[in-house]
């Protein structure tokens, strides 16, 4: 499977080429065009808001407890907002959940990987997201960002984070997953898992 180069990449954003909202591919806001295309890939920024880990202990998070998730997940982790221009300091070893600041939809012949940029890379920030975002997905970016260095890092809501790297499909294809048209950083949702889980966790108990 080719990736698309930044020429292909902005024909798919062309309104004049393609007329309908649906079949283009929708990347906003670009707050620089000029610094948001690389060879064959789109830069994405940082948002302002995040899921933290709630620094207090809980004895087991059991996915088998399907009455009790939301409500362990929820003393487990909070949303947080940081203004812009205001730092976060992500330390050692810590994970969180961020979000792309672009809002993303695209079209149903096209998917993306979401790949961390190298320059954080070295410095041990890892985006160990969910690399695939399926075609027709609408929203902002859910993106796990742990500091793996031996130093704390500062971040910035707004830096350059990560890159889309795209894809076209042979056919098309749908999202049907959970976390379409999000606006910033989601909470874990086990709900469409429980019945493909339960077998198992039936099975080992």
């Amino acid at each position: 499977m080719s990736a698309l180069t930044k020429a292909k990449i902005i024909e798919y954003m062309d309104g004049t080429k393609r007329l309908q909202i649906e079949d283009r591919l929708v990347v906003t806001p670009l707050i620089n065009p000029f610094e948001s295309f690389d060879a064959v890939s789109i830069n994405v920024r940082l948002g302002n808001e995040f899921i933290i880990m709630k620094k207090q202990s809980f004895p087991i998070l059991d996915i088998s407890e399907k009455e009790e998730l939301s409500n362990q997940i929820e003393k487990y982790q909070e949303k947080i907002r940081i203004d812009y221009g205001d730092k976060f300091v992500l330390h050692p070893h810590q994970l969180i959940i961020g979000s792309t600041l672009e809002y993303i939809s695209l079209p149903k012949t096209l998917m993306c990987y979401v790949v961390g940029k190298s320059s954080w890379g070295r410095m041990g920030l890892i985006i160990a997201t969910a690399t695939k975002v399926d075609p027709g997905f609408r929203g902002s970016i859910t993106l796990e960002i742990i500091n793996e260095g031996e130093v704390p890092i500062v971040l910035y809501p707004g830096i350059p984070i990560a890159q889309l790297v795209f894809h076209e499909t042979i056919g098309k294809a749908g999202y049907d997953g959970t976390y379409g048209y999000a606006t910033g950083p989601q909470f874990p949702d086990f709900s469409k898992n429980y019945e493909k889980w339960e077998f198992w966790y039936k099975k080992i108990n």
